[in-house]
């Protein structure tokens, strides 16, 4: 286990999946990003995230949705307003 590593930003744009990797994988603890070779960020593990799941339906009985006669029964008026009348 490696505890830092430093990488200029060229080499990170460059193999940003690589190094994604490593550290998923434990290989690195962090890596520090450096530009100009000043460091600018970080890359290290997320922690405890939870999946939050499908959010389809996340609504559903919380409001109702217009009927389509609802909706079509302006049509006209909408129109008249584009067109200028």
């Amino acid at each position: 286990l490696s505890i830092m590593q430093i990488i200029n930003m060229l080499e990170a744009k460059s193999s940003l999946s690589r190094l994604v990797d490593r550290i998923e994988r434990g290989v690195e603890r962090e890596i520090i990003i450096a530009r100009n070779g000043r460091p600018a960020a970080r890359l290290v593990p997320v922690r405890n995230v939870t999946d939050t799941g499908k959010r389809i339906g996340l609504l559903k009985g919380k409001f109702k949705a217009p009927s389509l006669e609802q909706l079509d029964r302006r049509n006209a008026d909408v129109a008249k307003l584009f067109a200028g009348d």
